[in-house]
């Protein structure tokens, strides 16, 4: 049966300041722990319950579960006994061993792990079921709070464990993550670097034992005296090699933590050696040195080193320096921002751009030393819904000292000046590069158009920086109304139109929305250049209100003739911008006719626009690139109205907010 201390009073460990609660209650670990204690319960989390949900969303579990917490599946249970170590972490069930390799690492930095895996908990004076763990995610620390209950066979954890079954520290902290990416079944597969990164917030490089540099063993010797956390793993060249065992005990396709580094004096001479963690707790290496291996043995079996460092600077020089860093939060949607590489030319130009300003040089130095991290956010988590990890990465080229989002003819006659080593389908690619001070444009993206993401995108600099995101501003350039035309001074054109306005307006001479409703509809059909559907009256009504200047809800013909002008060039860019003359304008062609017609629209706004007015296909026809006109433009002389002396901003209260938005 559960069983449950009472605390002998309110102990307060409360969540570090940085790193935000999670739980839907809106409650902190504290205040359900000290509530579970008040009401004399054991917590039940809601969030992630003890049922199949939190298992599996793919498959059926092949033996029946049953979920215990720990005092029932051992007496006296502990969460830590005698410290946490890499001997605690062994594999279970579930096919996570980068998560466990990313563990055994963490172990062996106090401080890291501290931090992860809070001390202010126990199953002493103060229990109620419920623990809790923190993990950085794309630049915040989340503080992840769950319930003691852990999936069993027989009495024994189905998953990690420890090789002592009375420490529970291991198994519930692979629950929490688990919570984290949104089930167990999600954790299957994974490169150790990104548990590595969750569990410290560094950043992670590669490296390819085989084409690694001279001084690797003095680069992997500084990582982890600097408490850097170290995986390695053998590549497998197809799905029948997974998890074989090599003639040496090693096993291909596994990931293994990195745990030490010396060198021996072996008959009068220095060997380096190399101590590798197998997370199962079992089958290690039986050749030369045991359980530690000769560092040459280890490149030529090894394939690839992974290296999360605590500050980006662990690979550098002994000085330390201190770095600067600067986070971008972004999304790549299909239509507006999702443009694929540079081999995609239509659409590479419409990715988010972010402009690197590098103004001071390295100390001693020529260039400007600076690190590229970008992350694409909750794939994991997404599993469960058909998401797989993209292929991703980036390119710098040189800005040309526009403050604008760079178009197509920009990439059609300039080169990169760097980019990732590659586009590949891990959640974070890295790299570093040293450019000479100036300004750049930097274009994260997917390989392919059309995928959608979200990203996380750091740049790590040792001097400072600044850094401008090109698709965040919004600027608004209408022309001013145009004034009459003096009697007698009318072009053919505006006899014309005066013709047209007097066949329809009747004795009153004006014309309300449904006139013209029935005007625009006769008059755009018969064009055949432009693919039309049909104006609507509440569409007409909206145009009414762009050009009626005295309010009565009709147009006179000066304002008929505002609207009529507007109505060509808006057609005539429309022809223009419809690149491959299909009558119909794409979402990329959209963004340019927007520009053209003086809205220069932020990231967040040319998504909701193609989200509005684009079919299936991210296409729409000359009705809805004139309704999506003439709603901008109503917003914009609004707001220009409303705006006094800051041109940026406006004050409502809910009577005027309420006026604006029934005016638009």
């Amino acid at each position: 049966m559960p069983y449950l201390y009472r605390a002998p009073g309110p102990q307060k460990h409360p969540v570090p300041k940085d790193a935000r609660a999670t739980h839907s209650s809106g409650q902190s670990f504290e205040q359900l722990r000290q509530e579970c204690v008040q009401k004399g319960i054991l917590f039940e989390d809601a969030d992630f319950p003890a049922d199949s949900s939190s298992l599996f969303y793919s498959e059926r579990p092949q033996i029946p579960f049953v979920w215990k917490r720990p005092g029932e599946i051992v007496e006296n249970p502990e969460f830590i006994l005698g410290g946490a170590t890499r001997t605690d972490i062994c594999q279970g069930e579930l096919g996570d061993c980068w998560l466990l390799a990313a563990i055994a690492s963490l172990t062996l930095n106090e401080k890291a792990l501290v931090r992860v895996v809070p001390q202010d908990q126990s199953f002493g004076p103060g229990y109620a079921g419920i623990f809790h763990f923190q993990f950085w995610q794309h630049s915040e620390w989340l503080d992840v709070v769950i319930d003691d209950r852990l999936p069993t066979f027989r009495d024994r954890l189905i998953f990690l464990h420890s090789a002592d079954h009375r420490e529970f520290w291991s198994a519930l902290l692979e629950k929490a993550y688990a919570k984290l990416s949104g089930s167990y079944e999600a954790l299957k597969g994974g490169s150790a670097i990104e548990a590595m990164e969750d569990f410290t917030g560094g950043v992670a490089e590669t490296f390819a034992t085989k084409e690694a540099p001279e001084n690797f063993y003095e680069i992997l010797e500084k990582a982890l005296k600097r408490g850097s956390l170290v995986g390695c793993s053998i590549d497998i060249r197809n799905a029948t090699e997974s998890e074989a065992r090599t003639p040496f005990g090693l096993i291909k396709g596994h990931a293994y933590s990195v745990t030490g580094i010396d060198q021996v004096n072996f008959q009068g001479r220095n060997v380096e050696l190399i101590r590798v963690r197998n997370p199962w707790g079992q089958v290690e290496w039986n050749g030369s040195w045991s359980d530690r291996m000769a560092f040459r043995d280890f490149k030529t079996h090894f394939d690839k080193v992974e290296i999360c460092n605590l500050t980006p600077d662990a690979l550098e020089e002994d000085a330390v320096h201190k770095w600067e860093v600067t986070v971008h939060q972004g999304s790549w949607v299909r239509g507006s921002t999702a443009g694929g590489c540079r081999n995609f030319l239509d659409t590479f130009w419409t990715n988010p751009q972010i402009k690197l300003s590098l103004i001071e040089k390295d100390e001693g130095q020529e260039d400007c030393t600076f690190l590229v991290a970008l992350m694409q956010k909750d794939r994991r988590k997404l599993k469960r819904f058909g998401a797989n990890m993209l292929t991703i990465g980036y390119a710098i080229y040189q800005s040309p000292r526009k403050d604008e989002h760079l178009n197509k003819d920009f990439f059609r006659y300039h080169a990169s000046q760097a980019r990732s080593k590659t586009f590949i389908n891990l959640r974070e690619v890295s790299d570093r590069f040293q450019l000479p001070p100036g300004e750049y444009i930097l274009i994260p993206s997917t390989f392919e158009p059309h995928q959608e993401a979200d990203f996380c995108l750091r740049i790590f600099t040792e001097k400072k920086i600044i850094t401008q995101d090109m698709d965040g501003d919004v600027n608004i350039d209408l022309p001013e109304p145009p004034k009459p035309t003096p009697a007698g001074q009318e072009t053919e054109e505006q006899l014309q139109v005066r013709a047209l306005f007097e066949q329809v307006a009747g004795e009153d001479m004006e014309v309300t929305a449904e006139k013209l409703e029935y005007v625009l509809n006769a008059v755009l059909r018969k064009k055949k250049d432009v693919k039309f559907k049909k104006l609507s009256l509440i569409s007409c009504k909206n145009i009414i209100s762009l050009t009626d200047t005295s309010g009565n809800g009709k147009l006179e013909f000066e304002e008929f003739k505002v609207f009529w002008d507007k109505l060509q060039k808006w057609r005539n860019l429309f022809l223009q911008f419809d690149a491959d003359k299909s009558g119909t304008m794409s979402s990329y062609e959209l963004r340019t006719a927007l520009k053209a017609t003086g809205f220069q629209l932020s990231g967040r706004l040319l998504q909701l626009i193609v989200l509005r007015y684009t079919d299936e296909n991210l296409q729409l026809g000359f009705d809805d690139f004139l309704n999506c006109l003439v709603r901008l433009e109503n917003a914009s002389r609004v707001f220009q109205a409303l705006s006094t002396k800051n041109k940026e901003f406006i004050h409502l209260n809910i009577n005027e907010f309420i006026k604006l938005t029934m005016n638009i």
